[in-house]
């Protein structure tokens, strides 16, 4: 027994020997590896590791460009998603079970694929073991919330294998309203208007995660830990008043189609702030005919000005007490030459001996040519300095890129010749913006005190104002109140007397310019086959306390009618009917000559309804202008003589646009929609609490405030 009793303590022994030598062994070979993987291949993992995990940033969401209000979205960024499938998640059988509905659902929504090809195309990814395979591109909102309570993908993203990416896409909800001043990222990456202008405030900061590299060349988070969240960009309110730019669009674009003109731009200032109210820029696009916003001319195209400059060459000449208004000039039988070169008036007999005043009433060539030529023709650079002083040209060193100074030339320059004071004097020779013209005007209208354009008013997050864009002035005073106040007649008397007569109104009173001057278009005085003419006008209201200041430029119309009161002054009419008859507080400064016109004028409407605006206009005979075809829902515009409609559009899948509207009305688009609404004071729509063209919930609360 004791024989047989060791023999077995022996085995054991040896069996103890051999594990523990194994263990030996592999310990052994266990830190030979890890030393020969630190050492000899740790570059080798190293690199694989970093091939497989890499830092994605997340971008963050680009802040809001606002109208005035604070409300009305310009531009916003609006949430697409990019739907995928990771259909390892998904076991076999919760996939079979869901493959038919799940298809069903699908093409149904989407309505781009028959069920059977959903289900072909999906089974064939679960056959090959897809972890990122692509289900459907640019997906809302909406959709997302409906696709997320679909078979399988109701399950999540670990058993269900749903997979959302989200991207942001750039949208206008007014869509080419002041579309080129608001601006767009073009295709180099380069971004334009307000977009570029305030890029930094606007774009935000980026977040990041760690992501892990799938099959596919996809990467996915490892980890919530590992994810520092994006900060999102501020939001920048703009001066532009939106129903003041769809009024200033439509009117324009509807006299551009009328006259055939190759462009057309007009810009609202705000007198006392240099605020820019409106701002529009149309040109006709060749191919199909129609007006779009594809370049900015208000702040980008130098041209020669025409006859709105004649304001600054009588306001020098005041100004140096060459000639008073009440002096004679003589422009004889319409014709007069100066050295090789003739100058004609319009008037083809001539207007004979006239005032200074009525030289610039009739907007006579001749009476400013002669007055300037005999007051500085012997030191023309006087000239010159006394239009540098009035701050004509001054660099406006606008927030948005691709303005142009104004061009005055000099008597130094080498084209300089013995016609060019009278040319300049009348609107040759020298090259403005838009934009240059109307801030002189402005600073005229203003006394004097000449204000840098406005675009935006302020930054903010969420509400709360991060900067204020203060008001700037460029020349605190253009010359003498004297030679203000003589400016301020003069403008005066164009309309009520001049060529601007068709812009007389018995409500308010508008102090401008007409502008007719012929084009040069690369060399050449021709627009497709016919010589070219640029119509502008340019000026305030209401005269005798001016808030608003507009100019309104029609590039070459081929109509036949080309002259500033025609082809641009009813534009400018139409805007600053617009103002006053949404503007309570001008009309306290009204002066009606005659009280007993006033009883025939066209009420103001309020935008609502049509048939129901219809019903009253029939039975009070008041006259509606359709522009467009007529819809449900309409916008109004009071003239002098008619009621203008518009169309407005209504959407029930975003917050609806109802400012201008009665409480009524815009109650019913409301509720309908799906809104909670509640109502502070009463009158017509001046502010609603959630932005036109944001998405909402069923139930969301709006607050509208009337007056």
């Amino acid at each position: 027994m004791a024989s047989k009793s060791t023999n077995i303590k022996g085995e054991i022994g040896k069996r103890f020997g051999l594990i523990y030598i194994g263990t030996i062994v592999f310990a052994i070979a266990v830190i030979f590896k890890v030393v020969w993987l630190n050492i000899w291949e740790h570059d080798k993992w190293v690199k694989r590791i970093n091939e497989s995990q890499k830092e994605i940033e997340i971008e963050p969401n680009r802040g809001d460009i606002c109208a005035s209000d604070g409300h009305s979205i310009l531009a916003t960024s609006i949430p697409y998603y990019e739907i995928r499938l990771d259909t390892r998640a998904v076991s076999n059988d919760v996939f079979k079970k869901n493959i038919d509905s799940l298809s069903l659902c699908l093409s149904r929504l989407f309505k781009d694929k028959t069920e059977y090809e959903y289900k072909r195309a999906l089974l064939s990814a679960h056959t090959r073991g897809d972890r990122y395979y692509l289900v459907h591109r640019r997906v809302n909102f909406v959709e997302l919330k409906e696709l997320k309570q679909f078979p399988l993908f109701r399950l999540g993203r670990f058993k269900g294998g749903i997979i959302t990416v989200q991207e942001n896409r750039r949208v206008r909800p007014f869509e080419s309203l002041a579309a080129r001043t608001i601006g767009y990222e073009k295709q180099s990456g380069v971004k334009v208007g307000l977009e570029g202008a305030y890029d930094k405030e606007l774009s935000g900061e980026k977040g990041y995660f760690i992501g892990q590299r799938i099959s596919g060349g996809y990467y996915v988070p490892i980890d919530d830990d590992s994810q520092i969240e994006p900060k999102d960009g501020y939001d920048i309110i703009t001066t532009i008043d939106i129903n003041l730019q769809d009024v200033a669009h439509s009117a324009l674009q509807n006299q551009l189609q009328k006259h055939g003109a190759k462009y057309g731009t007009a810009i609202l200032m705000e007198v006392e702030t240099g605020d820019i109210k409106a701002i529009v820029n149309l040109t006709k696009d060749d191919l199909s005919g129609r007006y779009v916003e594809s370049y900015n001319y208000a702040i980008g195209t130098r041209t020669e000005p025409g006859s709105t400059i004649k304001l600054a060459s009588l306001m020098a000449g005041l100004e140096d007490g060459c000639f008073d208004l009440d002096d004679s000039v003589d422009t004889g039988n319409g014709k007069w030459k100066i050295y090789n070169m003739t100058i004609s008036d319009t008037k083809k007999e001539g207007h004979g001996k006239i005032s200074v005043k009525h030289v610039f009433e009739v907007s006579s060539n001749i009476g400013v040519a002669k007055l300037i030529t005999e007051s500085y023709g012997k030191n023309p650079a006087k000239f010159i300095n006394r239009l540098h002083n009035m701050s004509l040209d001054a660099p406006l060193e606008l927030e948005i890129q691709g303005g142009r100074d104004g061009y005055v030339k000099s008597p130094d320059d080498k084209l300089w010749s013995g016609v060019s004071l009278a040319q300049m004097s009348y609107g040759y020779e020298t090259e403005f913006t838009p934009l240059n013209i109307l801030t002189f005007y402005n600073a005229v209208a203003n006394n004097g005190k000449m204000m840098r354009p406005r675009f935006v008013k302020k930054i903010v997050d969420h509400g709360q104002t991060i900067r204020t864009i203060p008001t700037e002035v460029i020349n605190p005073s253009i010359c003498s109140r004297e030679t203000i106040r003589k400016a301020q007649e003069m403008l005066c008397g164009v309309v009520e007397n001049g060529t601007a007569k068709n812009m007389r109104n018995s409500t308010y009173k508008i102090a401008g310019k007409t502008g007719t001057a012929q084009l040069n278009q690369n060399g050449t005085y021709r627009y497709q086959g016919r010589v070219a003419y640029q119509a502008s006008f340019c000026g305030y209201f209401p005269a005798d306390n001016p808030k608003y200041s507009c100019i309104v430029v029609v590039n070459a119309p081929t109509s036949g009618v080309y002259t500033g009161n025609w082809a641009a002054g009813p534009v400018f009419k139409e805007i600053a009917d617009k103002v006053y008859s949404t503007h309570l507080e001008l009309h306290k400064d009204a002066k009606h000559d005659n009280l007993v016109e006033t009883k025939d004028l066209v009420p103001i409407s309020k935008s609502g309804y049509y048939i129901e605006t219809k019903y009253v206009a029939d039975k009070l005979d008041i006259p509606l202008e359709f522009a467009g075809s007529k819809s449900e829902w309409i916008s109004t515009n009071k003239t002098d003589s008619t009621v203008k409609i518009q169309n407005r559009v209504i959407d029930k899948n975003a917050v609806p646009y109802v400012v201008g509207m009665g409480a009524k009305d815009a109650i019913f688009i409301l509720e309908n929609a799906g809104m909670t609404v509640s109502v502070v004071g009463r009158g017509m729509v001046t502010k609603q609490s959630m932005r036109a063209g944001d998405l909402f919930k069923k139930g969301d609360k709006i607050i509208l405030t009337l007056s």
